[in-house]
Order: structure tokens, then sequence, then C-alpha cells
């Protein structure tokens, strides 16, 4: 590969033509899902079963019907997923998998209403059905570790007046985010917090990290004595590497993911955020594979979960 070739050059993408005519159709798109999410053939989503038969196609069902002839049991490549009880088109899911997988930054619901032909409130519950997929992170890091926070939501002097908390600028009525990045992997979690205080911040470094894991972080008091070996930078006197202490490549997550926010959403509210974290935290973890890898993995991470809108909106 040529030495100056942009990012990610290795990774074999999908154009948006290619897109279009691999899952435009309902019947080419039904096909692509059931591959991905039973790769060894189809089986029964309650007792596991392979003696399947497709029912008759009923017209007025837009994506066909299984039946399994051991629990007598009907379902369809939706059932079990976070597309469970969705009206939309297998073809317009396929297609808001690709737009996700391939926009760094996000879909806004408004885009995704005009770009699927759909409403913006479905478009919207879409969205954020999408980005329980990528809420699977279980393993514990190790390492070298760069740990770091972050602060999320407008600016005070930006809010309306009714909106205004009159208690100062800097962190006042925003939300704190706790993130950390794997060297060796690449790999960044993160995760909404309720304080940065100490125990806080060493409480998200513990349950998310190995216990030989070497930590690197800014000056921040509260990352001081914690129970790992662990070296910091002093922002606070202009120092921002030191041999291999830098938290570099957590702060350009978190540029990422404020980029998301200035750019695409224009708010993430405390409510969602974590769903938002989870989306530019899923999306940053596969970038070295291929769109359709990417996109096949977001079909596997949708078993097993359902996000009701009444759930959605619930208070």
């Amino acid at each position: 590969m040529a030495q100056n070739a942009p990012g990610k050059h290795y990774r074999k993408g999908i154009t948006l033509i290619e897109a279009v005519q691999k899952f435009g159709d309902d019947v080419a798109a039904e096909a692509w899902f059931v591959e991905r999410r039973w790769p060894d053939g189809i089986c029964c989503i309650r007792c596991d079963s392979k003696h399947i038969r497709i029912r008759k196609p009923d017209p007025k069902r837009k994506t066909p019907v299984y039946h399994c002839n051991d629990c007598k049991k009907d379902f369809t490549v939706k059932t079990g997923t976070i597309m469970h009880d969705s009206r939309l088109s297998l073809s317009k899911w396929a297609m808001a998998f690709y737009l996700f997988s391939t926009n760094l930054k996000g879909v806004s619901s408004m885009k995704l209403h005009r770009d699927l032909g759909i409403t913006q409130k479905s478009a919207w519950h879409l969205a954020h059905r999408i980005r329980e997929t990528w809420d699977d992170a279980t393993e514990k890091f190790s390492g070298e570790v760069e740990v770091d926070e972050t602060y999320m939501g407008g600016k005070e002097g930006n809010k309306h007046a009714k909106d205004k908390l009159h208690a100062g600028r800097g962190t006042v009525g925003k939300t704190a985010v706790a993130g950390m990045k794997e060297r060796e992997s690449n790999k960044v979690r993160a995760a909404v917090v309720s304080a940065t205080d100490k125990p806080t911040l060493q409480g998200f470094v513990v349950d998310n990290t190995e216990d030989d894991t070497i930590i690197y972080t800014d000056d921040a008091r509260a990352y001081q004595g914690m129970p790992r070996h662990h070296a910091a930078v002093k922002h606070s006197v202009g120092e921002y590497v030191r041999e291999q202490a830098h938290t570099n490549g957590m702060e350009s997550f978190w540029s990422m993911l404020k980029r998301g926010f200035t750019g695409t959403y224009h708010q993430m509210s405390p409510k969602h955020l974590h769903r938002y974290i989870d989306e530019f935290q899923g999306r940053h973890n596969v970038r070295p594979l291929d769109t359709e890898a990417q996109m096949a993995g977001l079909v596997r991470g949708s078993s097993g979960k359902r996000l009701r809108y009444s759930d959605l909106i619930a208070e």
C-alpha cells in the first residue's frame, strides 16, 4: 500500500450506489439479514431446532415468517432483536445500519427521516435501537491504558434564558463522562459518571482494567493513589507528553464525540447521553473492519435486545 494513503485505507468499503443495489430490495435485504443472524442455517429462536419451514407468503406482511416444526412457534428474522415488532422494511433497516457504520460523526434523526422516507419519530426510535447493538463492553483492559474525563452539554451562554442555571460557566449544567483507551488494541470504553471525584473515577478504572495495567492520566487529584501502576502528565503547567505518559489518544476520541455533538446531533440529552456514548465507542472499536463486517456486527449485536418506544420516552 502507498505510504501516504489515507487512514484505514486497507478496509474494504461499500459505496452508496453499491449499498442501494445490495440492500434496496426487501428480498435481498432479508437474505442478507438471515445469513448474518444464522450463518449455520436458520434455527428456532426458542428451542434452537433446525426443523424449520417457511410459511406461505402473506401480502400483508413485509417479512417472511418461519415456523418451527418442533415447538410449533412462528418467528421472523426480526423476532427477538432490536427490530422486533418494527413495521419498517428490512431494506430500510439495512440502509440504516449502513449509514450508521459509515458516518463517523453519527446520523441525525432528521437525515434518517429524509434518506429512508420515514417519519422523524420513527427515525429517532430506530437510531436509539441501533445504538443498543453497541452496548456490549465486557472484557477488562490491560497493558497501557489512557484514562481521561470530559463534560458534555451546551454552553451556558448559548442557552435560552429560561434554561440558564445562573450558577457560573465551565462545567455548569454539563454531564461528566469518563473514558479509557487501551493502546495495544486501540479500543475505547466510556461511560456517563455521576461525578469526577476520587471514588467515582478510580472505581471506573478498577472496574474496567486488570490489576497489572499501567494507567496514564493527567494530574487531576482524583487519580492520585489509585491501586494501579500510574503515571501522569501535568496539564496544569503545560506538560502534555512525558515519555510514555500522555492522554492524547483518549482526547482524540473526545474530539470525535464532540464533533458529533456540535455538527450532527446539536443536543444530547443527559437522559440518553449513555446511548450516544455507546454509539461513538462502538463505531470507534470496529473501525479497522470492512464496512460489511461492521454491519454484520450490528446484526449480531441486535439479538436479545429490545427497546420499546414507550420505554425510551418513559421518565
